[in-house]
């Protein structure tokens, strides 16, 4: 028992040599810049260091409660979360199913699937920003010359339908990485399952309701949570997209501390956007896990 006792130990200690790196680095990468926008949050201090940094406590949170810019902006990004994540987690289920099927060809399928979650956002953006151009985008040209439409649309002009095009992007390029989470848990579900469903006389979606759906549950959290932590920090798409407009109709979380901190050179007060963002995407996260735990 001592040997094997010996061997634990030594087993733990070369683990946690492993793990030891990885573990300073993301302490350094991620838990640093969020305890110094913690600390900047309470603070009042300027970026020349003219001013040196003073305790002001909730000061910039009173401020920011009272801002109808901020709640705008959590109000936005809700909008866009609760748009874009469900409608991407309906394609990506729909989208693992057909990549697990057999068929010719599903090797080449597969990469056309993943292309445009592959591609950068900002480029996804740009691309989209293009089409969707009230004078010579792609989207305006089909519904006019189908007289869907009987003048230009502007489509990034109008405060809904601003939101509802970032939305669309959003499920054109993210689909893909539910989908690519959702097949990697399609593929663990043993065949075996699915014979016994046939000789029992289920029907296709018999099988994917009582078979496939209830094995799927841990894949479709870890979509869930994934994707609803990048919809609720969302910046790239509106900043490149729309900048926030029309006005502030899509101006996420992000992009509003951005703002905050660069254009208006307010570390203290943008630190403190930052910081109830990060609360609302740990508070988001926890409800999925209670909620799925719950249910399994």
């Amino acid at each position: 028992m001592t040997a094997i006792g010996a061997l634990d130990r030594k087993r733990q200690w070369t683990g946690a040599g492993f793990v030891l790196p990885t573990a300073l680095l993301i302490g350094l990468v991620l838990v640093y810049p969020v305890l110094q926008s913690i600390v900047l949050s309470f603070g009042q201090s300027n970026i020349n260091g003219t001013m040196p940094y003073q305790f002001v406590g909730l000061e910039h949170y009173v401020r920011l409660f009272h801002t109808g810019r901020f709640w705008n902006a959590l109000a936005v990004t809700l909008v866009f979360a609760a748009g874009s994540v469900p409608l991407e987690l309906l394609f990506g289920v729909g989208l693992a199913v057909l990549m697990n099927e057999t068929f010719r060809g599903k090797s080449i399928a597969r990469l056309a699937v993943l292309f445009p979650w592959a591609l950068p956002t900002a480029l996804n953006a740009l691309m989209w920003r293009w089409m969707y151009n009230s004078d010579y985008g792609v989207f305006n040209a089909i519904a006019l010359q189908t007289h869907l439409a009987s003048r230009p649309i502007d489509w990034l002009g109008d405060p809904t339908l601003a939101m509802i095009a970032m939305i669309v992007v959003s499920v054109w390029k993210t689909s893909s990485f539910m989908a690519l989470i959702i097949l990697a848990g399609l593929q663990s579900i043993p065949a075996e399952l699915y014979e016994a469903g046939r000789i029992d006389g289920m029907s296709r979606w018999h099988q994917f309701r009582e078979i496939t759906l209830p094995l799927l549950r841990a894949p479709i959290m870890v979509a869930l949570i994934i994707r609803s932590m990048d919809a609720l920090r969302t910046f790239e798409l509106p900043f490149n997209l729309t900048d926030g407009g029309p006005i502030t109709a899509t101006e996420s979380l992000s992009l509003y501390a951005y703002k905050e901190i660069f254009a208006y050179i307010d570390f203290n007060f943008g630190s403190a956007v930052v910081v109830v963002q990060f609360l609302v995407v740990f508070a988001m996260s926890l409800i999925y896990i209670v909620t799925l735990r719950q249910k399994a």
